[in-house]
């Protein structure tokens, strides 16, 4: 309003939802007309605008930036069944030109694997420029973005790299590893705010009620760019919606507690941010459904508390899996197996990737195995393995008979694994249960 007073023209383009269209900007919001394509996220409403554009100059550039707009699609993990946004996607992959992304496949070649595919993008490489955008200093968010102009990506400039002052390497160069020592900053970060916080829940007793949430005052206060993550993994951990908020002192002398929510995935509970919003105690609420910005009142908290537990009383956040194939361990082959696996292109926001469920597998001393302390493996006829990341000895220890024979159901996924140029069948392992325990086994 402000600069619209002033003679100031406005241009707003964005993806979010919100009450109305301002009378002051001309604003382009997908969420707001009759566009069908809402899973468009900002950078898919740029290339529209700049689409537009082309065509009153009559030139064709907007194509030549897909690759970014397929990246910015994958890393705002927008709905992937619409035609419009999966052509975006795809179309973006196959001409990967931008340098700082084109680096970035190069770098994380083993992780990702033969073929490019949007699953990947998004754990091998949005991670990495959402580190930098949210925990990276003015300067390396500059050589970020500057390496992914065409013009400045390989420019030579002095190197940062450990033994190599005096040196110079491209810009680009710079930017894919600096990315990685961000995230890893990041990452001690939020680990080190993670074990902050899973002490409060205890010492609170937070996991008595419904959703969890942890407040914390001006001297636990976790960095604002860090609350989305911590919530994320605390969230996954507990298996319970969560909200994690920092103490913010109004000039009144008030306190409002802001920070981020975000809700359990694999739970039937899939309007976490329109529960907050509804129930009315809450400031705002703004963003996605599962992962969105949010403010309370002091005054207003322990009522919300005892409200949310009376109305989610009988409510069952525990993991459910809606599996799409079912086997019997003695019967599922590798075939089965990579034929699954062979369709990785298709698999993103709203298009996951299918839960199988694996029944009667037999788990002896002679076919499981810890891969260095954190990697649970078991191995079946047929050059059939199964993993289990992010384990430990405890967990081994409780899948191990020494004579005898564990039988467990296994919820996993189907995957491809390549090594050395030999391609074998692979089950991740999500979940399990033991169903049947045989001290001997012959």
């Amino acid at each position: 309003q402000q600069l619209h007073e002033a003679g100031i023209d406005v241009l707003v383009i964005d993806h979010h939802e919100a009450e109305r269209v301002s009378e002051y900007a001309c604003v382009i919001n997908n969420q707001l007309c009759d566009y069908p394509t809402k899973s468009l996220s900002g950078v898919g409403m740029v290339y529209k605008f700049c689409s537009y554009i082309d065509t009153l100059l009559n030139v064709s550039y907007a194509d030549e930036y897909l690759d970014l707009v397929s990246l910015g699609l994958i890393a705002d993990m927008m709905d992937m069944r619409d035609f419009e946004t999966k052509y975006f996607i795809e179309a973006g992959i196959e001409q990967i030109r931008n340098p700082y992304f084109k680096g970035m496949t190069i770098k994380n070649a083993f992780s990702l694997g033969e073929n490019i595919t949007p699953f990947g993008v998004a754990f091998y490489i949005a991670p990495y420029v959402n580190a930098v955008t949210r925990c990276g200093t003015v300067d390396e968010k500059t050589v970020l973005f500057e390496s992914m102009l065409d013009h400045r990506a390989y420019e030579m400039i002095p190197s940062t790299k450990r033994g190599c002052k005096g040196q110079l390497e491209p810009r680009v160069e710079q930017a894919c590893r600096m990315c990685a020592n961000v995230k890893n900053r990041q990452d001690k970060g939020r680990d080190n705010s993670l074990a902050i916080i899973e002490r409060i829940i205890k010492e609170r007793e937070l996991l008595n009620n419904k959703i969890i949430i942890v407040t914390l005052d001006s001297k636990l206060a976790i960095d604002k760019n860090l609350t989305g993550l911590v919530a994320n993994k605390i969230a996954n951990q507990y298996q319970r919606p969560t909200l994690i908020l920092n103490e913010s002192k109004q000039e009144d002398g008030s306190i409002i507690w802001e920070g981020s929510g975000r809700n359990y995935g694999q739970s039937d509970f899939s309007t976490f941010r329109n529960f907050l919003s509804s129930s009315d105690y809450f400031e705002y609420a703004e963003g996605h459904e599962g992962a969105f910005g949010v403010g309370i009142a002091d005054s207003e908290l322990e009522e919300f508390i005892a409200y949310s537990n009376e109305v989610l009383k009988d409510f069952d956040f525990t993991a459910k899996y809606y599996v799409d194939f079912e086997y019997d361990a003695n019967l599922l082959t590798g075939e089965d197996i990579l034929n699954i696996a062979d369709f990785d292109n298709l698999w993103g926001k709203c298009v996951e990737e299918p839960y199988v469920l694996i029944k009667n597998i037999k788990v002896s001393a002679s076919n499981i195995s810890l891969l260095k302390g954190t990697t649970i493996k078991i191995t079946l006829p047929n050059d059939i393995t199964l993993i289990k990341f992010r384990t430990n000895e405890a967990e081994y220890n409780n899948l191990y008979s020494e004579m005898g024979c564990i039988t467990l159901n296994v919820i996993g996924r189907f995957q491809r694994n390549s090594w050395n140029g030999r391609v074998t069948p692979q089950i991740l392992i999500e979940d399990y249960e033991i169903v049947d325990k045989v001290e001997y086994y012959f």
